[in-house]
């Protein structure tokens, strides 16, 4: 049945703001349904699904990279990557509680066995812990990265109270979340909560990628041209939107403020250090360091050097593994085999 509306799914979050802004235009009001995904990419990649228990519920999702790419490279094909969204490294906290019970966990090396708190099965709160396992080395005697005893816990409310049971409470009581020494969630979004003192950081992992994916449903949008206009007009509406939020730093710091209630020299530090696809100004120190690749995307373009950098790095933490015959980049990128297809760039 063809759409009349492109529902798109989001994480109601700083990041969010120049999609939040042409949602609320004319043309968005007209064109868009806005879906919020508080549960990050894992309630996405769920929502994209036809054959869920609730059916499709998006048909777009600007999600976290390596939380898209995996499972397209584990054989999912409802869906495909169609731009890019944001293309600096998301700065990922590791924390963990300020109950008694947490008081032994006091940098990500003591974190090594423990259960690890995660949002959803393949989201970015599980991908990352992975990553992290890899660049701390914990490998077992095959060399490969050691199992992590993960606990879903769906919302970041329930992640929090994870890492806060008293050291007398059960591993498990129901309706409760299962008892957990830490989880990583977005930095900024997270400060607040350490500040009130109910979360502690214990450290930080940068992703080795651009932070933020589009990608697109096969089923309602991209199997059709009038489906795949309204697609492809989104994606310059929102490049336009990107460049004008970018430009003004005082009415886009204003806007987050008032969005989300963060203080402001915290906005002010994130924005200093975001930067879209598109986005005109100038690399930070931070992705300079990082070398971060996929620098020349834009909202309707994806990097196959994000692509490959992604897939190296979940490969290595045995997120993913490599098919004898190497990536197929069409398995991922709509229209990256298409005869004199621009959506795949270097």
């Amino acid at each position: 049945m063809p759409i009349t509306k492109l529902r798109v799914g989001y994480v109601p979050e700083h990041f969010s703001s120049p999609l939040l802004i042409l949602g609320r235009s004319a043309w968005g009001a007209e064109h868009l349904e806005l879906v919020s995904q508080p549960s990050g990419t894992g309630q996405m990649l769920s929502s994209l699904e036809a054959a869920g228990a609730g059916g499709q519920v998006i048909d777009v999702a600007v999600a976290l990279t390596e939380s898209l790419i995996a499972p397209l490279a584990k054989g999912r094909d409802d869906y495909r990557l169609v731009g890019s969204y944001v293309r600096s490294p998301l700065n990922w906290a590791v924390i963990t509680g300020t109950s008694p019970h947490a008081a032994r966990y006091n940098s990500i090396s003591d974190l090594r066995g423990e259960a690890i708190g995660i949002s959803r099965i393949g989201s970015g709160s599980m991908v990352m812990a992975s990553v992290t396992a890899l660049q701390q080395r914990w490998l077992d005697a095959q060399g490969a990265v050691e199992a992590i005893p993960f606990k879903v816990q769906d919302t970041f409310v329930r992640l929090r109270n994870a890492v806060n049971f008293p050291a007398s409470a059960p591993k498990e009581t129901s309706g409760e979340a299962a008892q957990t020494a830490a989880f990583m969630w977005e930095w900024f979004t997270t400060k607040p909560f350490v500040d009130s003192g109910e979360v502690r950081f214990i450290g930080n992992v940068p992703t080795p990628w651009p932070s933020w994916t589009i990608a697109a449903s096969r089923n309602t949008v991209l199997e059709s041209g009038e489906q795949r206009a309204l697609l492809d007009d989104f994606l310059a509406r929102l490049a336009s939107g990107i460049t004008e939020f970018s430009r003004d730093s005082d009415a886009a710091q204003a806007f987050v403020r008032a969005e989300l209630g963060y203080e402001a020299a915290d906005v002010a530090s994130w924005f200093a250090g975001v930067r879209w696809a598109g986005d005109a100004r100038p690399n930070d120190a931070e992705m300079e360091k990082t070398g971060t690749t996929g620098q020349r995307t834009h909202t309707a373009s994806v990097s196959q050097a994000t692509l490959q950098t992604t897939l190296d790095t979940l490969e290595q933490a045995g997120v993913v593994k490599r098919p004898e015959a190497g990536w197929e980049w069409g398995r991922f990128v709509h229209g990256a085999t298409s005869e004199g297809a621009a959506r795949l760039v270097e």
